[in-house]
């Protein structure tokens, strides 16, 4: 439902908050560039649109909202519409977007990643979020209660750049921004009071179920009474974390030398490495890959393995997002595959790149003339990729025997784990190419032929193949 309740005003004078932000996005964003507002309704985001509305034409910039309907609530569409309508007034454009929210241990974790999944299909330069120094302080006490280490008791940046999965690979450029993260919600909220604005009030969030209500409505007003200042004392202490994580990536980086690029990383390296440096490192290059972090049993686990286990042993383990395998004295971090099933098959329909989230990488099909397979040959059949079953078979060369796939990929020198990983292109029933390793000799291209190369790109992490299918 709507409000309009009144605050008192912080009893610290009146503080500018609008000349506060325009000085600092100043620092942060130039003419020119598109900043998307998370618009939720409440209190935080309403303050902070109607600044950016104030201060958008000073800075020169494109500023949108956005509103996820989670749709967890009765009252979604009215929160919904008073956003639209909050928007409309200052002549913002407003996008709303449905989201499912999958339930599960956390609702509230499912929603704020259906959420920021959401934020990060559009294209600004920049997201600009509410969170304000209370919500900061209340992150620093649930990371302690978890037992988090120095990059999570960093809790949240003031500007970072957006890491989530898949991001990195796409090429996004896009940051988080948090402008009020030092600014109190009694600030905020005595703002609000002298523009006389409306929000909205969830009304999750006056129940104690979610850890963090907890923490707001019955912890933190305990420890304000012995310690009124804490709010400032723990963001404060989230910056410190923040300098000191940028210290150990540094670290990590210089550490991690060509891995830190997407390379393997060599074992010589990790050894030469204290346990907690090399930890450090792992951490460093799952993070840069953007991928979750595990737990810290498991990440001890994956660094006893690669070191200790017999030479010729099979080094696998499962750190969520990703996996870790050793091979000739390399450590491969690689991400989690997807089980495609057997029968999923992708039609190709000339474009230049394919991207095969279940195989973990893109197939690029470049446009050639006598190199890879003859266009010409390839039309016998719909143009299909599959994954691997097993058993199949294929010809390089009209004057030898057929061969199984499963020789040509040992003779390739390819992994086992990315043996399973490499994508198949058919043509009609018959196996034409495997990228980066054979194309069948009934789809070579002749001289001049037109012709399509094939070459296989697998995520950050994975090992590099071949030049492609020549």
């Amino acid at each position: 439902m709507a409000s309009s309740r009144k605050s008192k005003p912080a009893d610290r004078g009146r503080l500018d908050l609008a000349a506060l932000l325009a000085a600092r996005l100043k620092t942060i964003v130039g003419p020119g560039d598109r900043l998307l507002l998370a618009l939720s309704g409440g209190v935080d985001s309403v303050v902070l649109l109607d600044i950016l509305a104030r201060i958008a034409p000073r800075l020169r910039v494109d500023l949108s909202a956005l509103h996820v309907d989670h749709q967890l609530s009765p009252h979604s569409k009215t929160w919904a519409k008073f956003c639209r309508e909050a928007c409309r007034a200052r002549g913002i454009p407003c996008r709303v977007v449905k989201v499912d929210v999958a339930h599960g241990n956390s609702t509230e974790s499912a929603a704020r990643v259906a959420r920021y999944a959401a934020l990060r299909k559009s294209r600004a330069d920049f997201i600009v979020l509410a969170h304000n120094a209370d919500d900061q302080a209340e992150t620093v006490l649930l990371q302690l209660f978890r037992g988090a280490g120095v990059r999570g008791l960093a809790a949240m940046a003031p500007v970072r750049k957006d890491e989530g999965r898949g991001m990195r690979d796409e090429g996004c450029k896009t940051s988080l921004v948090r402008p009020l993260l030092d600014v109190s919600r009694e600030q905020i909220e005595a703002y609000a009071k002298r523009r006389e604005l409306v929000w909205v009030e969830d009304e999750s969030n006056a129940g104690t179920a979610y850890l963090r209500n907890w923490v707001r409505h019955e912890l933190a007003p305990r420890i304000a009474e012995r310690v009124p200042g804490y709010r400032t004392t723990l963001v404060r202490a989230a910056s410190n974390m923040g300098e000191a994580a940028e210290l150990l990536d540094d670290l990590a980086a210089l550490d991690a030398g060509d891995a830190a690029a997407g390379g393997p990383l060599p074992l010589v390296r990790l050894r030469e490495l204290s346990v907690p440096r090399a930890k450090n490192l792992l951490r460093f290059v799952i993070a840069a890959r953007g991928w979750r972090l595990p737990d810290a049993d498991r990440l001890a686990e994956a660094l006893r393995q690669a070191l200790k286990a017999r030479a010729d042993a099979r080094v696998h383990v499962d750190l969520g997002d990703c996996e870790l395998r050793r091979r000739a004295g390399l450590l491969y971090l690689l991400p989690t595959r997807a089980v495609v099933p057997p029968d999923a098959v992708v039609v190709w329909r000339g474009e230049p790149e394919i991207t095969l989230e279940g195989l973990g990488g893109i197939l690029a099909m470049r446009r050639e003339r006598g190199i890879g397979m003859s266009l010409a040959r390839l039309e016998t059949g719909p143009v299909t990729i599959r994954a691997r079953l097993g058993g199949e078979r294929l010809q390089p060369a009209a004057n030898r025997p057929i061969r199984t796939v499963k020789n040509l990929l040992q003779e390739a020198s390819m992994p086992a784990w990315e043996r399973d990983r490499v994508p198949f292109i058919y043509a009609g029933d018959t196996l034409a190419c495997i990228p980066g390793v054979a194309v069948d000799h009934r789809f070579h291209a002749g001289p001049g032929e037109p012709s399509v190369e094939a070459s296989w790109r697998p995520s950050a992490g994975a090992a590099s193949r071949g030049p492609g299918c020549g």
